[in-house]
């Protein structure tokens, strides 16, 4: 077990693919898990969930911190941080704030991994930050970059960086299924941006277990992106309509659904990787894996080339009415 022992950092540790990864990898019998968050109550929440562990420490503190983000890393193996602010309109009005968050956060977590002589940091990325037409989006890519340029800046430094593109986290705090069936109980309709929109959407357990698998492959500079499915917006709705319709004795056709137009910085389609990034890409089973710099050896085991070409969600078919159902059903979320 690759955590078996070791002392693991999680910062942002409360959110959704935060608290993924706890559980995952208490499962594995590591020395400690250092919850990092400047949510309290959910710190709280947490505590009276899991109840009092060993293995377990909580932390309050800010990625913005950087005397706190030292002081976490104290004796840590290997770090995920997952803290962002990632509400694209939240970065928008608050552009600056996304900075300070998204990206001065970023940059202290790697000045803290080096000096604390940590073995490994992943970092988790967004589709957004491809092409980006938004401050959330801008700021994601910044870290990215930051993440990246630790490899040829860190000198004598031994810690391993590496990123993570992930899609839309089906029912984590800020999906749509959710916010979709709150207005169906409480306005009897929905809102979405457009019908024809199309978004990648990956499952918690997908999103937890390439997190933990980048940490685990990573050789340093990395972009881990997930092969995942697309959907189509007016398809998710109908669905989530009627499977909350049937639930609630409601008729389906009495739900109206009003389109409200992009939001500023919103996007009708999703990007995961660029045409210019596919011509140094692995291609692997079930991720891309876009190295720092082109290599000759395979550093991977079973990867090939990937083919040229921008990997987008305008760019592939959704999938079907009926695989959408099942991959919702076995989520829990219909």
């Amino acid at each position: 077990m690759f955590f078996k022992g070791k002392k693991v950092l999680v910062i942002g540790g409360t959110g959704t693919i935060g608290r993924g990864i706890v559980k995952t990898i208490l499962g594995q019998s590591p020395d400690v898990i250092r919850v990092f968050s400047r949510d309290e109550h959910k710190q709280h929440e947490l505590q009276n969930e899991w109840g009092k562990r060993e293995d377990l420490r909580y932390l309050i503190g800010d990625v913005r911190d950087y005397d706190r983000v030292h002081t976490a890393m104290q004796g840590i193996d290997y770090v995920f941080h997952l803290a962002a602010m990632k509400h694209v309109p939240s970065c928008e009005y608050n552009p600056y704030e996304a900075v300070l968050t998204n990206v001065h956060g970023t940059n202290n977590v790697v000045r803290a991994a080096l000096a604390q002589g940590v073995k490994k940091v992943v970092f988790t990325s967004t589709d957004k930050a491809i092409s980006p037409t938004n401050a959330y989006g801008a700021t994601k890519l910044t870290a990215e970059r930051l993440i990246t340029a630790a490899e040829y800046s860190k000198g004598r430094g031994q810690t391993v960086f590496a990123s993570v593109r992930f899609g839309n986290v089906m029912g984590s705090r800020g999906s749509v299924i959710p916010l979709f069936k709150k207005q169906i109980l409480n306005q009897g309709k929905i809102t979405v941006t457009d019908r024809t929109m199309t978004r990648f959407m990956m499952t918690l357990e997908q999103a937890t277990s390439l997190t933990i698998k980048a940490l685990e492959e990573a050789r340093g500079g990395e972009i881990f992106v997930l092969k995942m499915p697309v959907v189509a917006l007016n398809d998710l709705a109908s669905l989530v309509i009627k499977e909350t319709c049937t639930q609630l004795g409601k008729d389906p056709e009495q739900i109206k659904v009003e389109e409200i137009g992009l939001r500023p910085g919103e996007k009708m389609y999703e990007e995961l990787m660029t045409h210019e990034e596919s011509l140094t890409a692995w291609e692997l089973d079930d991720m891309y894996v876009i190295p720092y710099s082109f290599k000759k050896d395979v550093p991977y085991k079973n990867a090939r080339k990937a083919a040229p070409g921008m990997y987008s969600s305008s760019g592939q078919p959704p999938i079907s009415a009926v695989q959408l159902y099942e991959l919702l059903k076995s989520q829990g979320l219909i």
